[in-house]
């Protein structure tokens, strides 16, 4: 009862500030928030969007498995997001750009642009339905099946609530959201560690020096090259994670595109890349804190990573207290970052593919069909309820990106133009090359890529443009 009463009073805030910030709501404040956004509420709100609800049960599981090594790759996102903001904000404030995507039909022409929206959407629908999607999974199996509350009517509600809070103010209400939803997700992971602490017997002094002494503390590998969690394969991934996951991503940009001048949107951009670092220090503090509780209650650690915190916040181990933060914690990171998919999706749809900026009976019927399809994909993958198929989903993810690193890094490195109209071919054959390449390599070889294969596969691309390339 509890729970419910919180989510209730949770969701009745968000719908007032809803109500609040769009008492004038036109295309223009969907789309962009008629560039008004203050700097510092977009960088501590994209704290919470960019956070995922999966991030948030996943993180401190890390700990058992790889030490606090995830850290390696969150300074890489800080090189990462310095790169953002320093050239390619530049270029999409210079053009004065709504969507991202505008600048490849401003660079080579209608079919560059109308790929690369495309690729977003596939991309971008697929993904954070999948995100979404676990949430919903964990939330039902750790909290609502003993509500007795049918996973459908979970999923339906959720979305609908999402759609609720943004179908009139888009983007301008999402600012306003984001910086109370990472509020709500910041003092619910502090008092859930302070909850932690105090079941540990310890003061925060003996628990910060514990963990600092526990051998699941390691941050830096520096001796292992072969190793995936080798210092420099995590720097550098996580400094090209956050160029071509956010830098080329409309979800992740359109907030940054609606402060006041590009000035403001550095600041903010640079001032959230620097936060995740102390944030995910944050959950894995937590992991060993519940591995360390475990130990002493003698309960065994799960073997996913991901049940560790749900496992103590449902057993009620912790209080009811503690699983009233985690259901409030997971919402307000998963909230947050579907939130503003569904409002990119709608944007590019709207703007890139349909071109139709203006129309706003247009964009509110597109908003409600990507609330729609977006509830479907969730069902479709809980029908599918197979591991693998969810992890096949989310290499074709990756797949998409490829295309949008070559279009974007033929169009700013350098001066060539493109035979416009063959570009979706190379769009959808380097992602083919990349699968073949990927299935010759672990079948015949034993070589298995990972991050690499975007680099590759974003190389493949470029190299497909530039025999694209025509005289000026």
């Amino acid at each position: 009862m509890a729970i419910l009463l919180t989510l209730f009073v949770y969701f009745t805030v968000l719908l007032l500030i809803s109500k609040l910030t769009t008492r004038k709501a036109t295309n223009g404040v969907f789309f962009k928030a008629n560039n008004t956004s203050p700097w510092y509420m977009v960088a501590f709100g994209m704290i919470g969007a960019s956070i995922s609800g999966v991030t948030f049960v996943s993180v401190p599981g890390m700990v058992n498995k790889i030490s606090m090594t995830y850290l390696q790759t969150c300074m890489g996102f800080i090189v990462g997001y310095v790169l953002v903001s320093f050239v390619l904000l530049p270029v999409y404030y210079r053009l004065n750009l709504t969507t991202i995507y505008s600048f490849l039909e401003q660079r080579f022409g209608v079919y560059a642009y109308k790929t690369g929206a495309i690729f977003f959407l596939l991309a971008k629908m697929i993904g954070s339905a999948i995100r979404f999607y676990v949430v919903c999974i964990i939330l039902q199996q750790f909290v609502l099946n003993a509500l007795g509350i049918p996973f459908y009517v979970t999923v339906l509600a959720m979305v609908l609530l999402i759609w609720l809070y943004t179908y009139r103010g888009g983007i301008k209400t999402l600012v306003f959201t984001d910086v109370f939803q990472t509020f709500c997700m910041l003092t619910a992971l502090i008092l859930i560690i302070y909850g932690v602490v105090d079941a540990l017997g310890m003061s925060m002094s003996e628990a910060i020096t514990t963990v600092w002494n526990d051998p699941r503390s390691k941050i830096f590998e520096w001796n292992d090259a072969s190793s995936t969690q080798y210092f420099w394969k995590q720097f550098f991934s996580g400094a090209f994670i956050v160029v071509v996951m956010t830098g080329l991503d409309q979800d992740m940009m359109q907030k940054n595109l609606t402060c006041k001048s590009l000035k403001e949107a550095q600041k903010d951009m640079c001032t959230y890349g620097l936060a995740f670092l102390p944030t995910n220090f944050l959950f894995l503090f937590l992991g060993v804190l519940l591995s360390l509780l475990a130990t002493q209650q003698g309960i065994a650690l799960p073997k996913a990573g991901d049940d560790l915190l749900p496992m103590f916040a449902a057993t009620g181990n912790l209080g009811q207290l503690v699983l009233v933060l985690f259901s409030i914690g997971i919402i307000a990171a998963s909230f947050s970052s579907a939130d503003s998919a569904l409002t990119a999706l709608t944007t590019t749809m709207c703007i890139d593919v349909c071109n139709k900026p203006e129309n706003e009976s247009f964009r509110k019927r597109v908003h409600i069909a990507m609330a729609v399809v977006f509830a479907l994909f969730i069902l479709i993958f809980k029908a599918l309820n197979n591991t693998s198929a969810i992890d096949a989903i989310y290499i074709m993810c990756a797949y998409t990106y490829g295309p949008l690193l070559g279009l974007f890094a033929f169009g700013l490195f350098t001066s060539h133009k493109l035979h416009d109209r063959f570009v979706p071919y190379v769009a959808i054959l380097a992602p083919c090359l990349c699968w073949t390449l990927s299935y010759v390599s672990e079948n015949w070889w034993g070589y298995k890529f990972g991050y690499e294969l975007l680099l590759i596969n974003g190389a493949l691309s470029f190299l497909g443009f530039y025999m694209l390339k025509r005289s000026k």
